[in-house]
Order: structure tokens, then C-alpha cells, then sequence
């Protein structure tokens, strides 16, 4: 009897137990990162990038896209969902997310007089045009 309550602890320390290795799963499940929600393929050709970001179930209308200092910043809003999947309501399982989703990438030499975007079938497409030159916002000092 011993022995096995021994093994038990040991087993519950290694976190071999099922019920403490799920205690919380599903609860912090509900914080993980956005950029897991954004995915996204980011292209480049010689006079522009190319952002495109699966948004599937995302209003258009609840798309911001920002371009400040190289940063272009895309936010996203998903709202809640109903599942009826039994007769009662209850929900049997649930993967998919909701919330406010936002995802941040850095671009240099873009126009962003020019920079275009389109959303067609859950997928956000971004276009960056290219200036011709670079445009730093450095400014070497030479010290004396």
C-alpha cells in the first residue's frame, strides 16, 4: 500500500496524472498568442511586397489595417458563434477562436501613398509598393 501511494505522488510530481496535466487546457487555450490566428504568406518582387492573411469568418468590415513608421498592422475582429450540435445547445467540442486579433510586420523602402488591399473568400490581401529609393528614418552623428 505504501508503495503504491509512493508511486502515486511520484507519477503526480512528474505530471504523469491525466487530470493535472489537462487541469487549466482549456481555460488558458482562450490566450494564446494572435499571430496564431493571422496565418500569413509574405511575398516580394522587385516593386513590392505582398502580405496575404487568412481571416476566414471575419467581417470586412472588421478589418482595421494600419502602415506607420515600416510597420504594417493588421487587426482583425472575429465575433462570438453559436454551435446548436445537440439538442440541448451544448457545445461538444470547440476549436474554433474568437476575440480581437492583431499582428505587426516591419517593411522598409514602401510608398504608403500607394499601398493597396483587397479581401475576397476569408483571405486579406495587402499590397506594398516599393519606392524607388530608400527612406531611412536614421540619421548617422559624427562625434567630435
Amino acid at each position: 500500500m505504501a508503495n503504491e501511494l509512493n508511486n502515486r505522488f511520484n507519477e503526480l510530481m512528474k505530471g504523469g496524472d491525466d487530470f493535472f496535466s489537462n487541469l487549466g487546457r482549456s481555460f488558458f487555450n482562450g490566450f494564446d498568442d494572435s499571430f496564431k490566428e493571422m496565418k500569413t504568406d509574405i511575398s516580394e518582387s522587385d516593386t513590392a511586397y505582398t502580405v496575404a492573411v487568412d481571416l476566414p469568418g471575419v467581417d470586412k468590415k472588421d478589418i482595421d489595417i494600419d502602415f506607420k513608421d515600416h510597420a504594417l498592422t493588421i487587426s482583425a475582429k472575429r465575433d462570438s458563434f453559436s454551435d446548436e450540435s445537440d439538442a440541448k445547445g451544448n457545445l461538444l467540442s470547440s476549436e474554433r477562436s474568437y476575440g480581437r486579433f492583431t499582428r505587426q510586420y516591419q517593411f522598409p523602402n514602401v510608398d504608403k501613398d500607394k499601398i493597396s488591399a483587397k479581401y475576397e473568400a476569408g483571405v486579406l490581401t495587402v499590397t506594398l509598393p516599393k519606392t524607388a529609393e530608400e527612406i531611412s528614418n536614421s540619421h548617422k552623428i559624427e562625434i567630435e
